[in-house]
């Protein structure tokens, strides 16, 4: 008869979750790494020591949420259970074989209600200045993009609304040019926004709001699919160490969200030399501040939009000197106007143009005008375009794939990041960044184990090697 195995599942075993967790399991590099002492600290006056039931340890509650990010557990509810019958996250926790684990829904208010609001932005920077600490960054070369994360709410429920559009950083600066080159041309000063709006935001605009979830953004996925979501505009190194996100609704443009995330970026590495970005980002005011902070922004190439069968912006030959451009024909447009967006607007003289038998390839209107509108910092642009052409700017632009896409396709593959259940702008931007945090946290254990053999073997080789801190705190 043959031996088949018996049924042990009743097996008295006398024995430790420390033996049963493999040593070289992830939650094991984690845990050599991360540090709470600063947590308790923290968290310590959120809690009443004197009165009432003991509280569950915070820094338990942190962990089931860091378990749930790194390793792409859709819900805490989810968490909890995984947690009840798997030994390493037990071990990780600390908590023995019988002992009873938190309830998601504790986890759920303290995150919600007891912990601050900025407690994910602080475990955030408190993992990635380990990572710089342990010199893991490398901010020579930053990436950003903007990644859309599907919102818990019904596309089909929202109803029409007059929202106030976002308000421009450099909107100030802009009318200070704006007014200096008017004045230059004899024209009136422009109003301040302000004057009109008191909210600041430059007027209104008619956008669909949901009825499910207000701070979300409907967005068009491909070309008919619509949907609510929210957007994750990120920054990360060469390494894909996620150096910063800023979370907005659905329906933001990236360079509207870009200046928030270039303040964090410049708090943090006021010294770094390159920004890579997609071509949603090739605007005249990032172009600026980019290169006005001793940045050098490497942007794609832009198709041009305009018809084909008509001359192209580039053919005009502009004259510095006397402020106009020439046209192919040699016929002069002179600058009449800059409006408050700052556009210029260079015209020809209507009797010129009517006689000229290339009107229909110039574009010119009716009454045989041709209007040409270049930016008041265009200049800036074109330095730009011209670092495109260079061969640093090519090596870059092509690292994206490998950087900062790979970032998102990792949160979304890896760790769950395609959908949230959480509703709100706070708490989804919270929920970003713990995802966030989690994904830098798990380079950082795995890269200090691998340095941590490295050493080991040098050492069993090279007996006299003397022996540096592989990480520290």
């Amino acid at each position: 008869m043959e031996n088949w195995q018996k049924d042990e599942r009743r097996a008295v075993v006398i024995t430790d979750l420390e033996a049963l967790v493999p040593g070289d399991h992830l939650l094991r590099k984690i845990e050599k790494v991360m540090d709470y002492e600063w947590l308790y600290e923290r968290l310590s006056p959120y809690y009443n020591h004197e009165n009432g039931r003991p509280g569950t340890d915070p820094v338990v509650l942190i962990k089931m949420v860091l378990i749930q990010h790194l390793y792409g557990i859709p819900s805490l509810r989810q968490t909890y259970a995984r947690i009840e019958d798997t030994l390493s996250y037990r071990w990780f926790l600390g908590y023995h074989l019988l002992e009873k684990i938190p309830h998601f829904a504790t986890v759920s208010y303290a995150f919600c209600q007891r912990f601050p609001e900025s407690l994910t932005e602080e475990i955030f920077e408190h993992i990635l200045n380990k990572a710089l600490n342990n010199r893991m960054v490398d901010p020579g070369a930053i990436f950003i993009d903007g990644t859309h994360i599907k919102a818990n709410a019904n596309k089909k429920k929202y109803q029409k609304e007059q929202v106030a559009k976002a308000a421009k950083g450099y909107a100030g600066q802009l009318r200070e040019e704006v007014n200096a080159e008017r004045e230059r041309l004899g024209k009136a000063e422009v109003r301040d926004d302000d004057e009109d709006d008191p909210s600041g935001s430059g007027g209104t605009v008619e956008k669909a709001v949901s009825t499910t979830d207000p701070d979300c953004g409907l967005f068009v996925k491909g070309e008919h699919e619509r949907q609510f979501a929210y957007e994750a505009h990120t920054a990360c190194d060469k390494h894909g160490m996620v150096l910063g996100v800023e979370v907005t609704a659905g329906n933001v443009h990236d360079s509207a969200a870009w200046d928030p995330l270039y303040q964090q970026l410049h708090r943090r590495f006021a010294d770094n030399q390159f920004l890579v970005m997609d071509a949603a980002y090739k605007t005249p005011w990032i172009a600026k501040r980019s290169l006005d902070d001793g940045k050098v922004p490497i942007l794609p190439y832009t198709r041009y939009h305009g018809k084909k069968d008509r001359f192209k912006p580039w053919e005009y030959a502009y004259n510095p000197a006397a402020d106009e451009f020439i046209c192919p024909q040699g016929q002069r447009l002179r600058h009449t106007t800059t409006d408050r967006e700052g556009r210029r607007s260079y015209r020809s003289t209507p009797e010129e143009c009517r006689r000229c038998s290339y009107r229909e390839l110039c574009g010119a209107n009716e009454k045989g005008q041709k209007l040409l509108t270049t930016h008041i910092w265009q200049e800036y642009l074109e330095l730009v375009e011209q670092l495109r052409k260079t061969e640093r700017g090519k090596q870059l632009y092509a690292q994206r794939k490998q950087t900062i896409e790979r970032v998102f396709a990792d949160a979304k593959e890896k760790h769950a990041m395609r959908f949230t259940y959480h509703r709100g702008l706070t708490r989804a931007a919270n929920w970003v960044r713990l995802k966030f945090a989690a994904m830098n946290l798990k380079k950082i254990a795995i890269w200090s184990w691998k340095r941590q053999r490295f050493s080991s073997l040098v050492s069993f080789f090279f007996p006299s090697y003397e022996r540096t801190p592989v990480f520290s705190a």
